[in-house]
């Protein structure tokens, strides 16, 4: 289950991608479609969040930051010689 780190309300746009940057805040982007290229990105709020090892962080539908704790799943590689 995800846990908010970071209540913003963030009002979204259609055709923009909202995700965190190295700084920790949340920043967007306009989407590539087609032949039109994308835009450069704008910062959309200011939260400077500390991440922790393990967890991914993203916008939920609220507009606001949550976190939860990454599955690793998959097959196990075999160690080669």
């Amino acid at each position: 289950m995800a846990q908010k780190v970071v209540k913003l309300g963030i009002k979204r746009k259609k055709g923009y991608l909202y995700y965190l940057d190295k700084k920790g805040d949340v920043s967007c982007a306009k989407m590539a479609r087609g032949k039109s290229k994308g835009g450069s990105p704008t910062k959309v709020a200011k939260c400077g969040i500390k991440r922790k090892e393990g967890y991914l962080y993203f916008i939920d539908k609220q507009g606001d930051v949550s976190c939860v704790k990454m599955k690793r799943g998959g097959k196990k590689r075999k160690k080669k010689r």
